[in-house]
Order: structure tokens, then sequence, then C-alpha cells
């Protein structure tokens, strides 16, 4: 549960939140979890965080990218309602296509990366809600999956 962070697309911490990687000193490594971190935090940071376990703060985590936003405790609730507002009014199958290309970008050749993408916008496109999305941007309306 420690490091659910890892996981998430946005990520959001108050200024003197502690974090740590420590499993190394229980005489066992961050197996698992080390698979979410690699695709939020540099390597060479991996590999000193997780050999040390050493604690580090807010300011460390921002920096090497496992947070996103540093947020004082009274904004985090305005914060988050921004983007989850963002995230609301985007097509929710267009997300999900989003995850599994990002998912899946360093599986791929550059060429086969383009391919791909040129497939699926055409396939998104003609798509029930890809035909939504254009038509209500075109009428200057809301599609029915923003709230």
């Amino acid at each position: 549960m420690r490091y659910i962070i890892s996981v998430c697309d946005i990520t959001f911490a108050s200024p003197g939140c502690k974090f740590a990687f420590s499993e190394v000193k229980l005489g066992i490594i961050p197996s698992v979890i080390s698979t979410f971190i690699s695709k939020r935090v540099k390597v060479s940071d991996m590999r000193r965080l997780f050999i040390t376990g050493e604690r580090f703060d807010t300011e460390a985590a921002y920096k090497i990218g496992l947070i996103d936003f540093i947020i004082e405790n009274e904004e985090l609730d305005s914060k988050i309602d921004h983007y989850k507002d963002q995230i609301i009014s985007s097509g929710p199958n267009a997300i999900f296509e989003i995850k599994k290309l990002i998912n899946n970008y360093h599986n791929l050749k550059e060429s086969d990366y383009k391919k791909h993408t040129v497939e699926k916008i055409s396939e998104l496109r003609i798509s029930k809600e890809g035909q939504e999305g254009i038509n209500t941007f075109l009428e200057k309306k809301k599609p029915s999956w923003s709230k």
C-alpha cells in the first residue's frame, strides 16, 4: 500500500512527506513495485534509493519524478478536483487507449510505434466515441461523457 503512488497517473504530495524504498534494510528487494517505479523514476535514482534504502522528502520525490505536484494540504482537494474534471471531460475509451499506448511505448520500435498510432487514430476517429467527440466539438456542444 505504501507505494500505490507509483501506479498513479497523476501524483500529489504535501510538503513534509517522507518516502523510502526500505526493503533492502529488511534483506529483501522492492521486487514487484520496481516495475512501476521504473516508469516514473530514472534508473540512476532507483539504483541509489533501492541500494541505500535512504529516506527522502517531498522535494526529492518531486525532483526524481515520483510525484507530479507538491500541494499544501488546504489546496489538495481543489487540485484533485481540477484534474478529476479534466479527466471526466475526456473520452473514456480514448483514455483507455492512451494508457495502453503509453504502457507499450518502450516495447515498440519507432517505426512500429508510428504505424500503430496511425492505425489507432484511424480506428478511434470512426468509433462511436470518436464520432461523438468530433461532432459535438464542431457543434460547440459537450459530449455525453463530459459532466
